[in-house]
């Protein structure tokens, strides 16, 4: 089977959740035996990759604006797909969505996998809202599948748009690569078991600007590993609210220097007003790490405690909440995570896959 999949800036180790699902997901389906593309936007793509881990890579144009870069470049993914005899597209998140009937106008068959309401990011004026909005009810209408990666998208697809058919497949996390090594910690200046970490883009509903103003916890430092994909204001106002309040910031890393990160934090935080399904929260519950999260919809993963949840934009509870659990810290817990596999999470994609050119 050939597929084809847009919407994603990219793989590998382009920053993202949606780039983190797909670097993880479509390797292994690649490995079942299935001829796998993956294209890339080539403002994002650092690298002259033709192939990743078995997985075809196309680097096709796209400006790199915020407002325009996602829909020129699924649009260009799309056209791709019907050029090269693709079986299925595969079209990521809902912004990229609003090439959905185009996708089928070309005779394509099109699966879309709606990784959250992205039109509720703070970073969008009215009309990119609004565009964006017209993704998700194109997705919604015309996808011939539609994967969602938590129960909450689910209901809200099924009461807002009526389509009660779509696919709980959740995120994965992967097996995680604990370091026993500290040298990147000693050149942050961060001594084990002595700092707080947050891990994600630096954009205004991660809330990370109220982390900065929240953390007050003698003896630990806030390490905060990201950054902009679109420097602007608010990461610029960031960067020197953090500088200000002797946070430490890394910018954007993976590797060993992640592993390190991950594997020796005391608490990990993730303040957000707006997620789909936290992948870095994932995986920071895959090292033990304790964690504390904002009590939106997406982050109440069940197989969290009442006391990791603090209300959403209120500082002075995530200060109380990060004291408290600086005060008894607890160096490594358990989960069960067994619902994130990420060979299960590619067995019931290539399922899907399969239903939709059997039924087709």
């Amino acid at each position: 089977m050939k597929i084809v999949v847009t919407g994603t800036r990219g793989i590998p180790e382009i920053q993202g959740g949606v780039e983190t699902h797909c670097q993880e997901l479509f390797p292994l389906i690649a490995a079942k035996g299935h001829d796998v593309t993956v294209v890339r936007r080539k403002c994002y793509a650092q690298d002259s990759l033709t192939e990743f881990r078995g997985v075809k890579l196309k680097d096709l144009y796209a400006p790199r604006k915020k407002s325009v870069e996602a829909a020129v470049s699924t649009l260009l993914g799309v056209i791709y797909a019907r050029r090269t005899g693709a079986d299925v597209v595969h079209i990521h998140a809902v912004g990229p969505s609003i090439v959905v009937p185009i996708a089928k106008l070309l005779g394509l068959r099109v699966v879309m996998t709606h990784h959250g309401p992205d039109y509720e990011r703070q970073k969008w004026g009215r009309l990119a809202k609004w565009v964006i909005k017209l993704g998700e009810k194109f997705a919604a209408g015309y996808a011939d599948r539609l994967i969602v990666i938590s129960q909450v998208i689910a209901d809200r697809i099924a009461a807002e748009y009526g389509r009660t058919d779509s696919v709980l497949i959740y995120n994965g996390v992967p097996t995680p690569v604990r370091s026993t090594r500290t040298d990147y910690l000693d050149e942050l200046g961060v001594r084990p078991g002595r700092y707080v970490l947050a891990v994600g883009r630096f954009v205004p509903e991660k809330n990370f600007h109220q982390l900065v103003e929240a953390f007050d916890a003698e003896g630990y430092k806030l390490v905060i590993a990201g950054d902009a994909d679109h420097p602007g204001p608010y990461s610029d106002a960031l960067k020197a609210q953090a500088h200000n309040a002797g946070a430490v910031l890394t910018g954007f890393i993976r590797g060993e220097k992640m592993n390190q990160l991950m594997s020796n934090a005391a608490l990990f935080v993730l303040p957000s007003s707006h997620e789909g399904l936290p992948i870095t929260l994932l995986e920071a519950m895959s090292y033990g790490r304790d964690v504390l999260v904002s009590d939106i919809p997406a982050n109440r993963l069940r197989e969290l405690q009442s006391d990791d949840f603090f209300p959403v934009g209120n500082i002075e509870a995530m200060r109380s909440a990060i004291r408290r659990k600086l005060g008894s810290p607890t160096p490594e817990r358990t989960y069960d995570l067994t619902a994130y596999d990420w060979v299960n999470i590619a067995d019931r994609t290539a399922d899907v896959y399969e239903d939709l050119i059997k039924n087709s």
